[in-house]
């Protein structure tokens, strides 16, 4: 019975020092984006950009060609525009 408990008091003083370590990264990184923002960078900019290229290529340009499509149905896109109006076409209210 002691190598099972040993066994689980490693495996939990590990995740501990894991959960230490990554308090200390996320600090690091808060700390980044602080000195982005006191150099007159948009951190929310970055914060998009830093997930972003977490994104295969292909899926992020997937994603963003649904998202015109979107746009551009609500009228957000100006060369989709109709008349100058925004917003989806009216809907006859049949299915």
């Amino acid at each position: 019975m002691n190598v099972a408990r040993d066994q689980l008091k490693s495996i939990i003083e590990r995740i501990e020092r894991l959960e230490e370590e990554k308090k200390g990264i996320a600090d690091d990184i808060k700390d980044i984006y602080s000195e982005a923002k006191a150099n007159g960078f948009e951190v929310k900019a970055i914060r998009q950009i830093v997930r972003d290229r977490k994104v295969e290529k292909s899926e992020r340009d997937e994603f963003e060609a649904i998202l015109d499509t979107y746009r551009a149905a609500l009228g957000m896109l100006p060369e989709f525009r109709n008349d100058g109006e925004e917003g989806l076409p009216e809907h006859d209210g049949g299915d």
